[in-house]
């Protein structure tokens, strides 16, 4: 037991098929009349943004959209987006797409009611005053972003990924439509779900996770690794659909409150300096964390191979914890995810600094399972070259 112990999550949550066209309602539950979403160029050109808004305003609510979220997004987007939401009047916030775009919705929602700009948010419990209403739709199985108080963007100058948790950025609502998420590619499905799953695995991992959180991440294991690789073969499969979009959710619920580990502050530093997608920075790190991190705590390493379906019996807590580790990799080889940083770019003169990079992300390193020296985060990297 660590003594005392909060979990928060999103009060409201709307989920099943069809369930986005219960917006305009959500909307209006919430006493809103003027809608900015807040969305990517790739959703415009789905359709998905287009179905959205016309339910909004036939339903006589005003509509305007910010469509300039770009994958792993700097920090001043969420300044655009707020300068947008401000000029339009807007009272109320609809975070559509993956999560980037869900991130820069609570980012804008809090910059439209603080004075300060973003970069002075950046850390733990840093705004002072609560944001505009936010409803969050995802379109991926990923992040989760639309259970949790915490936004990522990127600094480009710094070549890292900074972090703004406060219990601010948790929306209203979220609305969870397995619909949405039926066109996907596979190759985003693959990546978005191992992101989902690395939120479960290491929020079951992480110094600071409780009772709760371990009953959350594990259901989120179990339905992620049962369901990815046939949401990644047959993409039309609404059931696997269903269970990812679950699967995600409470990765975000677990992860929210128990923290994530290592893999994350790895990939931080190779998705700022080298663009690699943040799915696939988590994927290419995962076994080798997962293997250093294992002696931190053989016990729960060893049931992730449980809970991913593999025969334990008869095995010892060591070869389990390994199996876990063999299970992991596996999945990323059978959804088709690199497994090299040089595909990438990374070469060996690289691994110092991107190793020091590591070792900035102290938030993250806090929660790890065992303490990680820059040695170590160095002998990781080269892994994985």
């Amino acid at each position: 037991m660590n003594g005392i112990n909060i979990f928060q999550s999103t009060p409201r949550i709307v989920m099943g098929i069809g369930a986005s066209r219960r917006i305009a309602d959500e909307v209006k539950r919430l006493s809103g009349k003027s809608v900015m979403v807040v969305t990517d160029p790739g959703l415009v050109k789905t359709g998905i943004c287009d179905r959205i808004e016309t339910i909004l305003k036939d339903s006589g609510l005003q509509v305007q959209r910010f469509d300039n979220v770009e994958p792993d997004p700097p920090y001043e987007i969420a300044s655009q987006a707020a300068q947008a939401v401000k000029d339009s009047g807007a009272d109320t916030i609809v975070g559509l797409g993956g999560g980037s775009s869900l991130d820069i919705a609570k980012v804008a929602s809090i910059l439209v009611t603080n004075t300060s700009p973003v970069t002075s948010f950046f850390g733990i419990d840093m705004a002072p005053h609560e944001g505009l209403k936010t409803i969050l739709i995802p379109t991926t199985a990923g992040t989760g972003s639309e259970v949790t108080p915490i936004a990522i963007l990127s600094d480009h100058g710094e070549k890292l990924k900074k972090g703004i948790v406060s219990p601010h950025l948790f929306p209203r609502t979220a609305i969870l439509d397995p619909e949405l998420t039926v066109g996907l590619p596979s190759a985003v499905t693959a990546a978005t779900g191992m992101d989902a799953l690395i939120h479960a695995v290491e929020a079951y991992t992480s110094v600071n996770a409780t009772s709760i959180t371990d009953m959350l991440a594990e259901r989120s294991i179990r339905l992620i690794s049962s369901n990815i690789r046939t949401a990644f073969a047959n993409g039309a499969n609404i059931d696997a659909r269903y269970r990812m979009l679950e699967g995600s959710m409470l990765a975000g619920m677990a992860f929210a409150n128990a923290g994530v580990t290592a893999v994350h502050a790895f990939a931080y530093p190779i998705g700022a300096e080298f663009h690699i997608p943040h799915g696939i920075a988590n994927s290419i790190m995962l076994w080798p964390v997962m293997e250093f991190n294992m002696l931190g705590n053989l016990g729960k390493f060893s049931r992730l191979a449980e809970f991913m379906g593999e025969f334990t019996d008869g095995l010892t807590e060591r070869e389990s914890a390994l199996l876990a580790v063999d299970s992991l990799r596996d999945l990323v080889t059978d959804v088709e995810i690199p497994t090299s940083l040089t595909e990438y770019g990374v070469k060996e003169e690289d691994i110092p600094s991107l190793a020091e990079g590591v070792m900035k992300v102290t938030r993250l390193l806090a929660n790890n399972p065992r303490e990680i020296k820059l040695a170590d985060a160095e002998k990781i990297y080269r892994k994985v070259l």
